[in-house]
């Protein structure tokens, strides 16, 4: 297995990093499998998909290149470079990495993911980083700029939440829930980051950074200097999947009428705790709006709130559970009859 040893230092300054080449290079990952990871993406793949097709139809060089710089197992080093941590970058000053790239070390990187021998017209391109970083900015510009600011919001709810748990649980309860299955604690500064068989890196005095993604997909990456010793390493994880998936739960007609379908919606999400912030992503809705609908169900006892670390979380009281199950089976009940 891959296993970083992380010291105390490093984790005492590990950060939480929005990076929008990192949502992009996601949303590449998406388009390039022609899946959807959750059902949140499904509407969004289907309106992208066709064109993202017809772009490589049109540059076959490029179809080849992605299809080398994406693997079951490693991306290309150049697609996914570190960033930088110290403060949040815009898409063009973080692409800018990607486009640097030498040639040389682009088809290095290219043969390490495609797992052998590259296809010709590969090996003989001389502008490779120049056409990987114009693939990124036409996924920016295309799939991701488009709704943007909705994924930022989804993205600070995550950080909000994941900051909260680490509050709670402490780092290797944080960590040990970003990549499920793969990523783990081990104990003794050891974190197990995917379950292959590489040579384990010291972290030690290095930045670790932590950077959601809304699509499901995730990496690790790090820059190394003279020494290979580690100076930043970055985790990139899926967010939550409440978060990622924007298709809220149907309102049922009566509680609609009873609460209010904006109302409803917020107590409809709160089966499992969620701050302000989170449910600003997840409805759409006002931080005002959210806030006074919030004050109502309080006030009604159909939720609670409790701190947690410098987070607020709210979630069903006895009385708000009862009240939305009934809802619920009354519509399954009706819905069968």
């Amino acid at each position: 297995m891959g296993w970083w040893r992380l010291g105390a230092d490093t984790l005492a300054g590990g950060r939480f990093v929005i990076s929008p080449l990192a949502e992009t290079v996601a949303a590449l990952h998406t388009l390039h499998a022609g899946r959807a990871g959750h059902p949140g993406e499904r509407q969004w793949l289907a309106d992208r998909l066709p064109a993202y097709r017809a772009r490589l139809a049109a540059e076959p060089l490029d179809a080849l290149l992605v299809r080398a710089a994406i693997s079951p197992t490693w991306n290309a080093d150049f697609l996914t470079p570190t960033p930088r941590g110290d403060h949040e970058r815009c898409f063009e000053e973080e692409v800018e990495a990607v486009r640097a790239t030498a040639p040389e070390a682009a088809l290095a990187d290219l043969a390490v993911s495609a797992g052998g021998r590259l296809p010709e017209p590969l090996r003989s391109a001389r502008d490779l980083p120049e056409r990987l970083a114009a693939l990124l900015d036409w996924v920016w510009r295309e799939t991701v700029l488009p709704e943007w600011p909705r994924r930022r919001r989804v993205l600070e709810a995550d950080v909000t939440a994941r900051t909260a748990r680490l509050a709670r649980g402490g780092w290797a309860a944080a960590l040990d829930e970003l990549h499920p299955g793969r990523m783990r604690w081990l104990g003794d500064g050891r974190l197990q980051v995917n379950p292959r068989d590489y040579p384990p890196r010291s972290v030690i005095g290095g930045r670790l950074l932590l950077v959601p993604v809304t699509p499901v997909s995730g990496w690790v990456s790090w820059e190394a200097a003279a020494g290979e010793t580690v100076e930043r390493c970055a985790i990139v994880y899926a967010c939550a999947g409440v978060l990622a998936d924007r298709s809220g739960p149907v309102v049922p007609e009566a509680l609609g009428a009873l609460l209010g379908p904006a109302r409803a919606g917020v107590l409809l999400r709160l089966e499992a705790p969620l701050s302000t912030s989170q449910l600003v992503a997840l409805t759409g809705q006002g931080l005002g709006s959210v806030g006074r609908h919030l004050k109502v169900l309080h006030d009604a006892g159909l939720i609670r709130r409790r701190r947690a670390g410098r987070s607020v979380l709210y979630d069903w009281t006895e009385a708000g559970a009862v009240l939305v199950r009934a809802q619920a089976d009354r519509t399954r009940r009706e819905g069968s009859g």
